[in-house]
């Protein structure tokens, strides 16, 4: 006679079917003892290349997933996106620099230009030009040309146009054409 009672084999290989798929819950069933414990690893050999205490087994095993494997992408991709972004902005930053002593240096060019457009226009100007003639030799037509000699002994401080005359000495009732002729032949004597 057939036996009511499921065999112990096929109880022990029904163990590890999760309950909903057997359909325990709704029969009513008794439910079924304890899960089978999981084999241990064999005690390592006295001759194992192993050191005493650690379990190859025991150590995870790492894995490389496709979600694992995106994400690392993804974040390799955002550091090089970060990396640039820093790069353009360092040369954003470069640039507005150097355009910035550009103006400096412009501002100062044009300081300059003006600064010898001024003396180009001292230059020109026939007050000047008669001025640095009479240094070599070159004066008006009435002119008589002089210079004083290399070694023409310095004029004392109360000499006619010396600041100190200038300054509250009193007055010689001399006219400049006086003055002139007595620094350049001496005193009238």
């Amino acid at each position: 006679m057939p036996s009511s009672e499921p065999a112990p084999e096929r109880e022990s290989g029904l163990a590890e079917v999760p309950a909903f798929l057997r359909g325990e819950g709704r029969a009513g069933r008794p439910k079924p003892s304890p899960a089978i414990p999981r084999p241990s690893t064999p005690a390592p050999d006295a001759g194992s290349s192993t050191p005493a205490g650690v379990d190859p087994a025991a150590l995870p095993m790492p894995s490389l997933s496709r979600r694992r494997l995106v994400t690392a992408a993804g974040v390799i991709v955002a550091g090089l996106l970060a990396l640039s972004f820093i790069r353009q902005v360092g040369a954003a930053t470069d640039a507005a620099t150097r355009a910035t002593d550009l103006r400096a240096g412009n501002a100062v060019l044009a300081d300059e230009v003006a600064r010898l457009q001024r003396d180009l226009g001292h230059v020109q100007d026939p007050r000047y030009i008669l001025l640095a003639g009479r240094a070599y030799g070159l004066g008006g037509p009435r002119e008589i040309p002089f210079a004083l000699a290399a070694g023409a002994p310095v004029l004392p401080a109360d000499a006619p146009g010396s600041a100190s005359v200038r300054l509250g000495a009193p007055r010689l009732d001399k006219t400049p054409l006086d003055t002139w002729l007595e620094v350049l032949f001496g005193p009238q004597g």
